[in-house]
């Protein structure tokens, strides 16, 4: 069973019911948080389905915005629900198609950490943005902060604890906290390096609204899910299903936590 296998994330209508619905809250508060003026030049590296490129075109009236994604299926759902001035392409966050300093605004929201070379990833954001230009990003919490995945994972322990240690996301993605985003940062020479929390609400109308999005297979846990036979499922269902605490009305009102971090090119504009 290879860690990989579970980094699937390629269909973005089955990836906005398991996490894009949550992710779209964080981004509304992350780009709040970086205040930027308007009539910038933005660029959303790997886009995903295009949470954080809608809230970027939304909130901060950017004169460019490009977001670039490896997934097609990512694409073509981000190309669905883009608003101008969006745009978007296929590339790798590692090798950007954009040249030294053209944007004023590198941003990444929840895909460092599953990128082979996050550093490399994040000395290329710092490449093409402009001196003086921000660059910023924001992951989830797993080992803490996250709650629905967090009692998912001890869910799996409770019945597979050696698949759990496997593939546990808290485990698995040290990088998702403040000192190693910190670190990161610094090693691309980035300036003024900040890193704090994001919380929002997840609520789910009844404990399906929680569980089905797992058996879309798209993802570490959903992939899990997707290996298990019938029966094995099903005791995993009930494990969670009992962890959890419903509402008077069935819904389940959990919280989930990201961090974000951003940092400024050495350097002055020049305009």
């Amino acid at each position: 069973m290879a860690e990989q296998d579970f980094d699937v994330w390629t269909a973005g209508d089955a990836y906005e019911r398991y996490m894009g619905r949550w992710s779209r809250l964080v981004a509304d508060e992350f780009v709040a948080w970086l205040a930027c003026a308007p009539g910038a030049r933005w660029l959303d590296v790997g886009c995903g389905s295009g949470a954080l490129t809608s809230a970027v075109a939304r909130r901060c009236r950017p004169r460019t915005l490009l977001g670039v994604e490896r997934s097609a299926g990512f694409v073509a759902a981000a190309r669905t629900h883009g608003s101008p001035p969006a745009l978007f392409a296929r590339a790798d966050a590692q090798a950007l198609p954009v040249g030294e300093a053209a944007v004023d605004v590198a941003v990444s929201g929840l895909v460092l950490n599953f990128l082979p070379e996050p550093g490399a990833a994040v000395a290329e954001a710092a490449r093409v943005v402009t001196p003086g230009g921000l660059v910023a990003a924001y992951v989830w919490d797993y080992a803490e902060g996250m709650g629905f995945l967090r009692h998912f994972w001890d869910a799996v322990t409770a019945i597979d604890p050696s698949s759990a240690a496997e593939l546990d996301e808290g485990r698995r993605f040290p990088l998702c906290r403040p000192d190693p985003l910190r670190r990161l940062w610094s090693a691309a020479a980035l300036a003024e390096v900040e890193v704090v929390p994001i919380e929002v609400p997840t609520r789910f109308a009844d404990f399906s609204d929680l569980w089905d999005p797992f058996l879309a297979g798209q993802g570490p846990a959903p992939g899990y899910v997707a290996s298990l036979t019938p029966a094995a499922r099903e005791r995993l269902r009930e494990a969670l299903r009992q962890r959890l605490s419903a509402r008077a009305d069935g819904s389940i009102a959990l919280r989930a936590r990201a961090w974000s971090v951003r940092g400024r090119r050495a350097g002055v504009v020049d305009r």
